[in-house]
């Protein structure tokens, strides 16, 4: 599934660009939302767990007989027992923070020092205070008064260091982070697929343009979506009228010029009937005027012809054609065709009736001056069909090959034979957008290279 890079301006950009914006943002929201929530379900369960010590601590603290506090048992985590090991207790007097009368074998020989703040009996206060080895410890306390001393209230305080709240959250977020990413690619995948389905139609479109374009057909053909097919009706039926319109157009050019024949020919019969001066010019204009009906003419149906797409005509079954004519029309000359690789296949892209016009009157000027016979070569050329016709006549010095283009200006005054000329062949491979031209041919004579579009 081979793509070129979107474009700025393009439908396929502005849709991954934003979805994928949506999903970085959904996505990086979601990770902030969760970290948090899993951030508080932490200091939640640190939080249940520090009252469980404070509440054992609560339950084992006595007053000896010397009234210093002092516990019935040991607690039982066993972090308690190991020095700095992040879980701590200490017991103070009312009154007398940071003495530590009594505290756990974790704190070792650190005190903990605790904010002066004011405890009813039995409310629970939760701060954030410093540790050993400066650690930062999450410390909850609580005020108590036994019932054989209910006038020496005490301060139990239980703490843990906050990395135990900390390190899960840190390895939650990484596996969040990388789960994300994940699902970010996995996102970003399904809008690339998603949008590439979706604009599938819009290609399919463009491929069925350029066949009507290149002429490998007449219309949208295949089935589209609901919200593209209107779109296809629609062109289709520009492209109806619009080859209606041509069609009615050169069907009323073909009536003007058969108007317009019929009193040139009413003429020509009779200037032919007399012999003087005046029948001489008559005919003579007479013939003027039908070489520049039959330019027109040919002119007008080509230049509409090309405004049509869908039009093709195969090549071979149109030279063949005119090469039979062509061979009855001189007996005397010999013809031949070479086809070289694929141009037994070619399609020209435009009217039949144009091609033979073109490819015709290339022949019959071939014809009508060789000695003895005409070759014909045909290839393909990139996107373009080449036939060269090469004469072993008297060909043409360079300077007239130009000329012969021009309207008006012949060079076979004394060759008998009629036709549209070089002139027209040339207006009609530019309308189609190639060209005729003229050079010496290796046999000694002419030889003219059409280059046309291939369908």
């Amino acid at each position: 599934m081979k793509q070129a890079l979107p474009r700025v301006g393009s439908l396929r950009f502005r849709l991954l660009a934003g979805s994928l914006v949506w999903i970085l943002a959904a996505l990086t929201l979601s990770g902030f939302f969760l970290a948090d929530l899993f951030r508080e379900h932490v200091a939640a369960r640190l939080h249940a767990e520090l009252r469980v010590q404070l509440d054992q601590l609560t339950a084992n603290v006595e007053f000896g007989e010397d009234l210093r506090p002092r516990l019935l048992s040991a607690l039982s985590d066993p972090r308690l027992q190991k020095p700095y090991s992040g879980l701590y207790w200490q017991v103070d007097g009312e009154g007398a923070h940071g003495i530590g009368h009594l505290r756990s074998r974790s704190l070792w020989d650190t005190v903990l020092t605790v904010p002066a703040d004011r405890l009813d009996d039995g409310q629970v206060h939760i701060h954030r205070i410093g540790g050993p080895d400066g650690a930062t410890l999450v410390m909850m306390e609580r005020v108590v008064r036994l019932a054989d001393h209910p006038g020496l209230p005490l301060r139990l305080i239980v703490a843990v260091d906050e990395q135990t709240m900390e390190g899960p959250v840190r390895e939650f977020v990484g596996l969040l982070v990388l789960a994300l990413c994940i699902l970010a690619a996995g996102l970003a995948a399904a809008v690339f697929i998603q949008v590439w389905a979706g604009l599938a139609p819009l290609r399919r479109l463009r491929r069925g343009l350029a066949d009507v374009r290149d002429g490998r057909s007449r219309a949208l053909e295949g089935r589209f979506p609901d919200e593209v097919r209107p779109l296809v009706d629609e062109f289709n039926a520009v492209l109806g009228r619009d080859a209606e319109v041509v069609m009615r157009a050169r069907t009323q050019a073909g009536n003007l010029a058969h108007a317009v024949k019929t009193p040139l020919a009413i003429l020509a019969n009779a200037a032919a009937a007399e012999d003087s001066a005046l029948a001489r010019l008559v005919a003579e204009q007479v013939g003027a005027a039908r070489r520049q009906v039959d330019y027109h003419l040919a002119r007008a149906r080509a230049a509409a012809a090309v405004q049509v797409p869908g039009v093709r005509t195969p090549l071979r079954r149109a030279l063949e054609a005119l090469l039979r004519v062509m061979q009855r029309l001189h007996p005397d000359r010999v013809l031949s065709v070479e086809w070289r690789g694929a141009a037994g296949d070619a399609v020209f892209r435009g009217e039949e009736q144009d091609l033979q016009e073109m490819l015709g009157n290339l022949l019959d000027n071939a014809c009508k001056w060789a000695a003895s016979r005409v070759d014909v070569k045909v290839s393909v050329s990139g996107q373009g069909l080449v036939v060269s016709i090469d004469d072993d006549g008297p060909g043409l010095a360079p300077e007239v090959r130009e000329a012969v283009f021009e309207r008006g200006v012949r060079t076979d005054e004394l060759v008998p034979g009629s036709g549209l000329g070089l002139g027209i062949v040339n207006d009609l491979a530019r309308l189609y957008g190639g060209s005729v031209v003229l050079e010496a041919s290796p046999g000694g004579g002419l030889r003219a290279v059409l280059s046309l579009p291939a369908g």
